[in-house]
């Protein structure tokens, strides 16, 4: 499956964003999918994700309260709907798939997720 991250920008605080990450190839509904983020000289940050099996969801502490992730088979995309955002959510963020052991287990590390996509740059200014 090829992923592709969009809807990156340059926001303001309190601001919201929906980041979109757009499968081709096969239909994302066989993929748990997960956001992560990444700032320079920092390893990448887990965010959320969705199970490929009931999708069922969960969102890291940082962003908790103020994020969401869904997904819409009919278009094969995940979205991520971030609310509220503060300078300290800048990063690049990136989607990634993984077709997992589990259809309901959750995956949040980095080195279990097979496919990446592109990243899509967040600028959150004060």
């Amino acid at each position: 499956v090829q992923l592709q991250a969009s809807g990156g920008g340059l926001v303001q605080a309190g601001g919201s964003l929906i980041l979109s990450c757009a499968a081709s190839g096969r239909e994302n509904s066989r993929y748990h999918v997960a956001w992560f983020r990444q700032v320079p000289g920092k390893e990448r940050e887990f965010v959320a994700t969705l199970t490929r099996g009931s999708g069922d969801t969960y969102v890291a502490d940082s962003v908790k309260g103020r994020s969401t992730i869904s997904r819409n088979n009919a278009d094969n995309t995940v979205y991520l709907q971030m609310n509220n955002l503060k300078p300290e959510d800048t990063a690049v963020y990136y989607c990634a798939a993984t077709v997992g052991y589990s259809s309901e287990a959750f995956y949040y590390f980095t080195n279990e997720f097979e496919y990446w996509g592109q990243g899509t740059l967040v600028t959150v200014s004060s």
